[in-house]
């Protein structure tokens, strides 16, 4: 295959690569090919052993779909979404505004899968860590953060749910980035967090979530599909009703889908995963950025922002004596004026076998300032749940021996 041709299969992954020397371009090829059959596997319904078919591993739109093949009419599907996600039903048998032959059909062509909780942590700050297990045996985790006011209450509720089993990427401070990819999550997986972890929230703080983030285990565009039918699941009336604008949707950076993001016009916030200004420091930590630099990245936001008139928040992790000079703050500074944006500084909960640790009191208060005074709009996000290993896929690598795809190297 000539350069063109190994430039086209990177393209079908949904990122630009440049062409390297030949082993380097090799393996390239190979994991490039792999993400798009991953991004062809995440579409397609699951199918247990016995050829049914998951409902919760549809989309709204294929759910619709399915039931019509059913030669059922279209209300059918407002009507199973109802049962799998407002009510927690996995039990065909027990979902009596449907007839009688209806339930016995769905009983012989499908079925519903469930996250299972098996273990939480709570935190001495009041932040709780679940863990689930999936129907094949992966596992993937969640955090429920609130926060307080001065008297104590809880003003607000924010779950950082995943997306995906491990994640490909690989960013060198990442607890999950070490595991490697295994899979993606369906649409219900996904809500199935937000969802259950509600019914925590309003248990033990009185009060049912007010924002989720899709920060979590795994790259949120990288499961393009499933993460944005998961969020107008959650949103919708037989989710939790939530205002789209009260979701945000992570990524590190993929260039095409933040542009389908825009087309599309999705309703939900966008966050960028940032965490170095240049590209000497981001190549270090992000091998996305040898795909996708910030160049790249800058003309992606523009386009998303012409589309949406939207802007975006710069996530950035502040590693001590890495990022936090002052050349680091001018540089976000420039990139904050791309488009319309924030700047969301983050305390990084430090994690066993990385280099990299939280930037000291201090230095953070001599970013801030530095920030502030050119004028970017900034603020800062503690680090919670350190006693509890709440950095996302500190729980989950413990029990995930084997290792994953990656784009690094072992």
């Amino acid at each position: 295959m000539n350069s063109s041709g190994l430039c086209e299969i990177m393209r079908l992954s949904g990122e630009k690569f440049r062409l390297t020397p030949y082993r380097q371009n090799v393996r390239f090829w190979r994991e490039g090919l792999n993400l798009y059959i991953d991004s062809i596997m995440a579409t397609a319904p699951q199918l247990t052993e016995d050829r049914k078919t998951d409902l919760k591993s549809l989309t709204p739109g294929k759910l619709q779909q399915y039931c019509t093949e059913l030669g059922l009419q279209r209300f059918r599907a407002d009507q199973l979404a109802q049962w799998m996600y407002q009510k927690k039903e996995s039990d065909f048998s027990r979902m009596t505004n449907l007839s009688k032959e209806l339930r016995e059909k769905l009983e012989e062509s499908a079925c519903i899968r469930t996250i299972e909780p098996v273990f939480r942590a709570e935190s001495a700050d009041g932040t709780i860590k679940f863990l689930y297990r999936l129907h094949d045996g992966h596992r993937v985790e969640a955090v429920l953060i609130p926060d307080f006011d001065e008297d104590g209450q809880p003003k607000r509720m924010t779950v950082c749910i995943s997306s995906q089993v491990g994640c490909v990427f690989g960013c060198s401070f990442c607890a999950t980035g070490k595991m490697g990819f295994f899979r993606n999550l369906t649409c219900g997986e996904i809500a199935d967090q937000a969802i259950h972890i509600n019914d925590e929230a309003e248990k033990v703080y009185g009060r049912g979530l007010t924002n989720i983030v899709y920060m979590g285990m795994g790259e949120p565009l990288h499961n393009y599909e499933s993460v944005v039918a998961s969020g107008h699941i959650i949103t919708s009336k037989f989710g939790l009703g939530m205002s789209p604008k009260r979701l945000t949707i992570s990524t590190v950076g993929l260039g095409k889908q933040i542009r389908q993001y825009g087309e599309e016009r999705q309703p939900f916030n966008l966050a960028l995963s940032l965490h170095a200004a240049t590209d000497e420091k981001r190549d270090q930590i992000m091998p996305i950025n040898a795909s996708m630099n910030l160049n790249d990245l800058r003309e992606a936001l523009k386009y998303y922002h012409e589309q949406t008139g939207a802007g975006v928040t710069y996530e950035y992790l502040l590693f001590d004596h890495f990022n936090d000079e002052e050349g680091d703050a001018r540089e976000l500074a420039r990139i904050s004026r791309w488009i319309p944006s924030k700047v969301n500084i983050i305390m990084y909960n430090n994690v066993e076998g990385v280099e990299l640790q939280r930037a000291k009191e201090e230095r953070l208060d001599r970013f801030m300032k530095m920030l502030t005074d050119q004028d970017v709009l900034a603020t800062v996000r503690r680090s919670r749940g350190d006693d509890i290993d709440a950095g996302c896929g500190q729980l989950a690598i413990r029990d995930q021996q084997k290792k994953g795809k990656s784009l690094v190297k072992n």
